[in-house]
């Protein structure tokens, strides 16, 4: 072989192995998409409808862990989690401030509600403010509080704060620490009132004995977002599933499923598509 034949013997060896290398990425791309969220989308039966939709049409399977908006986040700052689907937006503006997400887009939206027993003990289902309502759980109820740092507590905090009330070590006040289904369990057996997301409310109202107290007030508008998680933060996050599954949420196609959920068991739907709003519109 003479030596022309022997370069170009090398120079098509070489090429081969970088064609090779370059495929390698491209092939081990992981197909996995983690996927941490409040308890509210998936208590509702939101993301039972949702994600299938998503990893059959996107080939991406999905990991759901489905926390609070806060320990969701957390699992965000570690890189734990490709994309967030979370309803804590103070806490989500600081999280991307701090350069943990690449992208934020408004979803949807439903209303956060009180709920308690039937009999009333604290007297407040005739009352049309939420602040007023709280003052009189505090002086004649029982309250069960999710306790977990979800966007769901850190409303309940704030309404607290704005009522002028510090329920912390207080015999009435009882924080489970759990998700908001299980934490509506807790109050029903406590014959007590909580705070929810008006979702998880009618998915399990049937076996709860709790109805609706005070709703309707602006404070409790209750708004979620989809965050795709900073690459350049965690290398190893799955960037295009996390992206994937945001376009997918914020789609024309997913938004009208949202607006159309709930409708045909509750008469209502459950979440308001949101995506393309101005967020000003929602008062954010």
């Amino acid at each position: 072989m003479t030596t022309r034949n022997l370069i170009t013997v090398f120079t098509l060896l070489i090429a081969s192995i970088a064609m090779l290398v370059c495929t390698i990425p491209a092939l081990a791309a992981p197909k996995t998409v983690i996927l941490a969220t409040t308890t509210s989308t998936q208590d509702s039966g939101l993301l039972d409808v949702l994600v299938p939709l998503f990893e059959k049409e996107s080939g991406f399977q999905v990991k759901t862990i489905s926390v609070g908006s806060g320990q969701a986040m957390k699992m965000g700052e570690k890189g734990e989690a490709d994309v967030l689907l979370v309803h804590s937006p103070d806490a989500e503006k600081k999280f991307m401030t701090d350069g943990f997400g690449v992208s934020r887009r408004l979803v949807m939206h439903n209303d956060f509600i009180i709920v308690g027993p039937v009999a009333d003990p604290a007297r407040i289902k005739t009352i049309g403010n939420t602040m007023e309502a709280l003052k009189c759980i505090a002086e004649s109820g029982s309250f069960a509080s999710r306790g977990d740092n979800s966007g769901t507590h850190a409303k309940e905090k704030a309404l607290w704060k704005s009522a002028g009330v510090n329920p912390e070590g207080q015999k009435w006040y009882h924080q489970t620490g759990l998700g908001m289904g299980q934490t509506l369990n807790v109050a029903a057996e406590k014959k007590g009132y909580t705070l929810t997301d008006r979702a998880t409310y009618l998915a399990l109202k049937k076996n709860l004995g709790l109805i609706i107290m005070s709703e309707g007030d602006s404070k409790l508008l209750n708004i979620y977002h989809v965050i795709e998680i900073s690459p350049s933060k965690w290398p190893k996050v799955n960037a295009g599933g996390g992206k994937a599954f945001a376009d997918f949420m914020v789609s024309k196609k997913v938004q009208e499923i949202i607006g159309r959920f709930g409708v045909e068991k509750f008469g209502a739907p459950l979440f308001f598509p949101d995506a393309g709003k101005n967020p000003a519109s929602l008062g954010l």
